[in-house]
């Protein structure tokens, strides 16, 4: 007959009578005497929890954005990158869900003294590879379990390459990381990454492709890398700074620099009474006195001062000297 694992009712008081006890307690042991106990707080060193990982959850939002831009050249259509909520479990039950047969990069992350692992599925590789040289991607995600070709290897470290720089933006509003590569394998077995024991945060993305099934990638980071940030992790400030960005100013800038204005050149300011005026015919001459120079205006605005002059058979002006305005002053 199997045991019960089940605890006596006298066993269930001393574990009440234990818990409820919060004075120092000595153990009678070894040749010296009694030896002292630390009070231990159950949860207080608990390392898979690192609050609601909302940093990262807006961290692997934003690497989808800019991982976008890494498939468009191999798939020519632009692809749909969504993040799954991140998973705390020990690399052992990660290997055990996963196929062996995998694109395994690890990297280096220096200024947190960790690695990282890039997962990518075989068939997913293949997909690339073949709308990468001129194939379709519509088509279903399968491939025969065998080594990868040099050209599906050659695929590998552009993504590679792509995504890693892609996380590199996406954790520089939380924190400076550089992710360097290290090494990379196939199989799950052959991976040095960490103990199988030992927790790691599984971070999951899908692409979705038109026509064809979505795929999957996940970036793995060991819990005991992330644990120094933790209280990073768990605010929800990004950032005490806001980075400019490039690409929006060039937009802006060229918006603005397109804007058309009307630039006219004023020769001279006559006065006229309304008696001349109404006697002035078709063929009368209009006499007027031209200062020195010529006033530009932009948009009515008085901008430059310049000369009256001709560049070849048409009328020129050549700018002497740019007007101040009174707000410049």
């Amino acid at each position: 007959m199997a045991s019960s694992k089940k605890l006596t009712s006298d066993e269930v008081n001393a574990l009440i009578d234990g818990l409820g006890d919060d004075s120092d307690a000595t153990v009678v042991g070894g040749s010296d005497g009694s030896v002292e106990v630390r009070p231990f707080s159950f949860g207080s060193d608990d390392l898979s929890l690192l609050g609601d990982y909302y940093a990262l959850r807006m961290i692997n939002e934003r690497f989808c954005r800019f991982a976008r831009s890494v498939f468009l050249p191999m798939l020519r259509v632009q692809p749909r990158i969504s993040s799954f909520p991140p998973e705390v479990k020990t690399f052992d039950e990660y290997s055990a869900d996963s196929e062996n047969f995998m694109s395994l990069t690890t990297s280096r992350m220096e200024e947190l003294r960790g690695s990282s692992l890039l997962v990518v599925a075989p068939a997913f590789i293949s997909l690339l590879t073949n709308s990468y040289y001129g194939g379709t991607a519509v088509r279903s995600l399968r491939r025969p379990v065998g080594e990868f070709t040099a050209t599906e290897q050659r695929v590998i470290e552009i993504v590679t390459e792509g995504l890693i720089n892609s996380m590199q933006m996406a954790w520089r509003d939380l924190t400076a990381v550089s992710f360097t590569v290290q090494g990379h394998e196939e199989n799950m077995q052959f991976a040095s990454f960490v103990d199988n024991s030992e927790t790691v945060i599984v971070c999951t993305f899908l692409v979705q492709l038109p026509g064809s099934e979505p795929a999957t990638f996940d970036i793995i980071y060991p819990l005991q890398t992330l644990k120094p940030i933790a209280s990073l992790l768990r605010s929800r400030v990004q950032s005490e700074f806001i980075d400019d960005d490039l690409s929006w100013r060039q937009k802006l800038e060229r918006a603005i620099l397109n804007i058309p204005l009307t630039v006219t050149a004023e020769l001279a300011k006559p006065k006229v009474s309304l008696r001349n005026l109404i006697r002035l015919q078709s063929g009368d001459t209009f006499p007027i006195q031209i200062a020195d120079g010529v006033k530009v205006l932009v948009e009515g605005k008085d901008i430059f001062k310049a000369e009256l002059g001709q560049v070849g058979p048409q009328a020129a002006l050549h700018l002497n000297e740019r007007i101040k305005s009174k707000d410049s002053e």
